[in-house]
């Protein structure tokens, strides 16, 4: 089940629009130079096979370059709390997958697409740290450590690091004012300083509501709000919204997600329930199987929250003689 953030960033993100101002902000200018914008479009879930769908936070999207190249942009939309230190591992994966799938339907075809791997962090912890490079994650030994680096597989992907971004700077972003909004909100979302920020986005929120499809994105927008945001964000999103929409349509929407939200928290609590209740028997039976657990793969399972994950690791730890044979990687 998507959590907030994920539903937040790929409602917004799943626009063209609002993607092409994401990627011409991070991509390198020689890339950005040569894309051919116009022709940016988010692929299908099935282009992503169902091994890496573990959460709904990612996106795929495919572009021409100018000459007619065709350009795969891979998105991962990260939403952790906390830094992940293997995140560069985990898009090597996604993108050796994502060209093996592609190969898959290409089998004439003597080359390989570009995919360029992006990560968007917001976090409240603080400015990323991970290691960008596979490479920075092996141990080499003390001498002749370039000649050792040269053997091991060189990889990086890019980082938008929103929390290392100051708020003039989203702003100043070039692109649609939902896709700018989106950036503040995601940077701000979670401390204390939205309550104090949002009124300074009313201008903002106003371009939303009266652009293409602006009462949905002005609603998703506030639903986000109410969910992420304390009392004084609450207070202060009801004044910036009756600003942009008057008092009557502000009483109705707060009053609706207020009540929206309640059921959602309700439905949510079962979902985990039954999510929870899965990934202890997966624990159980490999327990008895006597397959050893670390704490990381035991955190990895009781944190899924993807029911049909859930449901391939039960499958595979059945006959399992080995940790690898439920979890391929340990990624997380």
């Amino acid at each position: 089940m998507p959590g907030p953030h994920d539903t937040f960033v790929r409602h917004t993100f799943d626009h063209p629009e609002n993607a092409a101002a994401e990627l011409r902000a991070v991509l390198p200018e020689h890339v950005v130079s040569q894309v051919d914008w116009p022709s940016l479009r988010v692929e299908s879930s099935s282009v992503v096979d169902s091994d890496l769908r573990e959460t709904e936070s990612d996106l795929l999207f495919s572009a021409r370059l100018r000459g007619g190249h065709p350009l795969l942009l891979y998105v991962l939309l990260e939403h952790q709390s906390s830094v992940d230190r293997w995140m560069a591992l985990r898009m090597l994966r996604y993108v050796v997958r994502l060209l093996e799938r592609w190969r898959q339907h290409h089998l004439d075809s003597t080359t390989l697409p570009l995919i360029i791997p992006l990560v968007m962090y917001h976090g409240p912890d603080g400015a990323w740290t991970a290691p960008r490079r596979v490479e920075d994650l092996f141990e080499f030994p003390g001498l002749a450590r370039e000649q050792w680096r040269a053997l091991v597989p060189r990889f990086e992907y890019l980082l938008d690091d929103l929390t290392a971004k100051r708020e003039e700077a989203l702003k100043a972003r070039p692109g649609p004012p939902m896709a700018r909004l989106a950036w503040l909100v995601l940077r701000y979302g979670r401390s204390e300083e939205l309550a104090r920020r949002l009124p300074e986005w009313v201008a903002l929120f106003a371009q939303v509501q009266a652009g293409p499809e602006g009462d949905r994105h002005l609603a998703v927008l506030i639903q986000y709000l109410l969910l992420m945001g304390d009392q004084a964000a609450h207070t202060a999103a009801g004044q910036v919204l009756n600003l942009v929409v008057g008092g009557q349509r502000t009483e109705e929407l707060m009053r609706s997600y207020g009540e929206e939200l309640i059921e959602k928290g309700r439905q949510e609590g079962l979902a985990r329930g039954v999510t929870r209740g899965r990934a202890e028997d997966i624990l159980r039976i490999l327990t008895a199987r006597g397959v050893h657990l670390d704490e990381q793969a035991r955190q990895r399972i009781l944190t899924c929250t993807d029911v049909a994950t859930l449901d391939r690791w039960f499958d595979k730890s059945l006959n399992a003689s080995t940790l690898v044979d439920v979890l391929d990687t340990l990624e997380h």
